[in-house]
């Protein structure tokens, strides 16, 4: 919103009676320069004796309200070059201020750029390859910093996404969506930071929970985890997502919602209340509400929504659900429970989603829980409990079954010490070939233990009590100095992580394998929890890797020379009196669209850009 106000002397007065002083102008309204959708405001301050009359006028036709302040929201471009004035008047005279222009820019155009879940793709890599702004030449703090803030409602531990070129209020807008932990949903104008739309996704009578008794997220529970946008379904677009709430009854409830993406408005059918059943070898276990909240991002694939489980810290009872959501009727289409006859097995991975592959399988990483150490002849657990697991899924008959696995032959001793997998997020590498030609489909993840886990996706290893021969690769020295609770990232045959009281690094990859130690890392170590790097590029040149830093609640946003991390291009800490300084969450992972980055943050998105 932009307003004009200068202030001035006053002009073209005419006198009045005699026991009145008529109109004089303090303040006169400024010229202003907008972009088609903004708001523009113009604004006077007059004094006179008694009330005063206000009557605006664009190009001498009056308009506005009786008001020292005349708004036009929504500017369109018809408006450029608008003539702008006010008459103010009582009963000994009027007075005309100066005329001001109003220059109305046309909107910038669609980017092109989407970002529709989380890490940018299914496979999870953290790639935009479409940035054509942001250049390592061109970055540095001189000509880049905090250039906006969009303030919310609650905590932003969600990525915000962004879709291009959306047609909202009869405007074409490129679009931020921010979601909050106080069940709130917002669109923001990505060029000019004009609030859209905003909705609450509370029921009647409801709050979002409180943390139950976990500090983890705090002091209030919402809408977690990353949405996903699918901007083919519906009128005009869809974003789904997962929203936890508390009835004044003391009734927890946790809710799937779809909402159209240009108003807000809840599609038909929208919400569904999740609730779900898994036979056991008691009967069934039941699916609580008050003892999970969704921390994983939501996949969306195949017209199914998929939704994945975590407790609050290890606080009990719970296990490893996954649900499946017909994304057009939202109607539950599956559900397994990968632990079904032990306890815990949450999925966190740092906020990380599931990853899918062509195939149609998705893959993610389980916390600790029961593992069953007796296999059946197949080589998979014999109770079917997965506790602390790199987990392949896939869908046969409508149903969700666990497809393939792998954990560490130490597998009960790690979970037993709180030391487990599920603390960080897995990637998908694209397909690699080897130097004799042959082809490897790989996935890539760590956990607590800091070591770097490759699984063949094709097969994956299993369970071996004596050692985890049978996994692709493992890097256990030279690789990460700590546990890993973020996700990587993929970018021109490197593998970028960031894990706690540690450099960010970047492995390269030679002959399908990653070549430890790195090839380079920051010279920043990350404390807890270590950083998940994002990465801007054009193409294959320009690469520039993101990743946030905590210092005990004080954000600091890096950006490196992807080719050299050793070369750090900005960092939100070098411009003088604490210029682009930001409050930050513990998990945040940044988003980079057209020229800027967005951060979440506890009470916004800080956003980056050209100065």
């Amino acid at each position: 919103m932009a307003i004009g106000l200068a202030s001035c002397g006053s002009s073209g007065s005419r006198g009045g009676t005699s026991n009145q002083v008529a109109p004089t102008i303090s303040s006169q309204p400024s010229g202003l320069t907008v972009t088609m959708g903004a708001t523009a405001m113009f604004h006077v301050v007059a004094t006179g004796t008694g009330p005063l009359t206000y009557q605006w006028f664009i190009n001498t036709v009056a308009v506005g309200t009786n008001s020292s302040t005349f708004t036009i929201m929504q500017t369109p471009t018809s408006d450029n070059g608008a003539q702008i004035y006010v008459t103010i008047s009582n009963t000994a005279g009027a007075i005309t201020s100066n005329t001001v222009t109003l220059n109305v820019n046309a909107a910038p155009p669609p980017s092109g750029v989407n970002v529709l879940t989380y890490h940018n793709d299914l496979s999870r890599s953290g790639q935009n390859g479409n940035e054509t702004i942001l250049t390592p030449a061109n970055l540095n703090s001189s000509n880049f910093g905090k250039v906006g803030f969009l303030a919310v409602d609650g905590l932003v531990d969600a990525e915000p996404l962004y879709a291009s070129g959306l047609m909202v209020s009869g405007l074409t807008h490129n679009v931020v969506f921010v979601v909050t932990e106080n069940d709130s949903v917002y669109a923001f104008d990505a060029d000019t930071f004009t609030q859209l739309w905003k909705i609450s996704v509370l029921g009647a009578n409801e709050t979002a929970s409180d943390d139950r008794g976990c500090g983890q997220v705090t002091p209030q529970i919402g809408i977690t985890s990353t949405p996903v946008i699918d901007l083919q379904a519906g009128s005009h677009g869809v974003i789904y997502l997962v929203g936890m709430s508390k009835a004044g009854s003391g009734n927890y409830f946790q809710r799937l919602h779809a909402l159209d993406i240009t108003s807000g408005v809840e599609i038909s059918g929208s919400p569904v209340t999740i609730q779900a059943t898994y036979p056991n070898q008691s009967g069934q276990t039941t699916f609580d509400p008050k003892q999970y909240k969704e921390r994983a991002a939501l996949l969306l694939l195949n017209g199914v929504i998929y939704t994945t489980w975590a407790s609050h810290c290890d606080n009990g009872p719970y296990t490893g659900w996954i649900m499946g959501y017909n994304q057009t009727t939202l109607q539950q289409s599956t559900v397994l429970n990968i632990i079904p006859n032990g306890s815990e097995g949450a999925t966190w991975m740092a906020g990380d989603g599931p990853a899918a592959d062509a195939a149609g399988d998705f893959y993610f990483l389980v916390a600790n829980g029961t593992f069953d150490t007796t296999l059946d002849a197949n080589g998979f657990p014999v109770n079917g409990d997965y506790g602390n697991a790199f987990i392949k899924i896939s869908l046969s008959g409508n149903r969700l079954g666990v497809a393939d696995y792998f954990t560490m032959h130490n597998t009960t001793a790690e979970s037993d010490e709180d030391e487990d997998l599920g603390s960080g997020g897995e990637i998908l590498l694209p397909d690699l070939t080897d130097s004799v030609g042959n082809k490897w489909q790989l996935g890539v993840g760590a956990g607590k233990d800091g070591h770097i886990y490759v699984v063949n996706r094709n097969l994956m290893g299993k369970f071996n009590t004596n050692n985890d021969s049978a996994i692709y690769q493992e890097i256990s020295s030279n690789g990460l100095a700590g546990g890993s609770f973020a996700t990587p990232a993929y970018f021109n045959n490197a593998v970028y992580y960031g894990a706690v009281n540690d450099s960010v690094k970047a492995f390269s990859i030679v002959n399908a394998k990653l070549v430890a130690p790195a090839e380079s890392q920051s010279s920043s170590s990350f404390a807890y929890p270590g950083t998940t790097p994002s990465i801007s590029s054009n193409g294959t040149s320009d690469g520039i890797v993101w990743a946030v830093e905590n210092q005990n609640g004080n954000g600091v946003l890096h950006a490196y020379d992807a080719t050299n991390l050793g070369n750090e291009l900005y960092n939100s800490s070098q411009a003088a009196n604490r210029r682009d300084s930001f409050s930050d969450n513990k998990f945040i992972t940044p988003m980079i669209a057209n020229g800027k980055v967005y951060v979440g943050t506890p009470t916004g998105v800080a956003v980056f850009g050209s100065l």
